[in-house]
């Protein structure tokens, strides 16, 4: 199991794994792991075009406030996630960041080991603070 620095999560995966992280919690009085560490970005239903995509981004606001999470971004005033980010000094080098994103691996341009993981993945990083990772088999060449 990888300790986590950062987890993100957006309004499509978000609510997949905030269902997920419940289920973890649900028997014990746990919080996040760490809520300065969990990063919520609604940025591809908005603006919100119909009420479910509003009620996609409300999830996030509800569990950001619920869990008082330092880095949530509230509809309108983030941008895109994967540019954000950076922009907001969010991801450092040596950092082990994961995101329920594909574009997530992009920090690793930045010195981070950064890589995308299911919604389940992630619910389960943001209960615990980990996630299994499996090193791939290295090639000599």
């Amino acid at each position: 199991m990888a300790e986590i620095d950062k987890c993100l999560a957006n309004d499509i995966t978000a609510p997949i794994a905030i269902e997920v992280f419940e289920k973890v919690v649900e028997d014990s009085k746990a919080e996040v792991f760490d809520s300065s560490k969990i990063i919520l970005i609604p940025d591809h239903f908005t603006p919100n075009k119909d009420v479910a995509s509003a009620a996609q981004c409300k999830i996030l606001r509800d569990f950001a406030t619920k869990y008082n999470i330092k880095n949530y971004f509230e509809v309108g005033r983030g941008g895109i996630e994967h540019c954000l980010i950076p922009e907001k000094g969010l991801v450092k080098p040596g950092e082990v960041f994961i995101g329920a994103d594909s574009h997530t691996c992009t920090y690793g341009a930045l010195g981070a080991f950064s890589t995308g993981v299911g919604s389940t993945d992630l619910g389960v990083a943001m209960a615990l603070g980990k996630c299994g990772l499996k090193s791939p088999n290295r090639l000599s060449l």
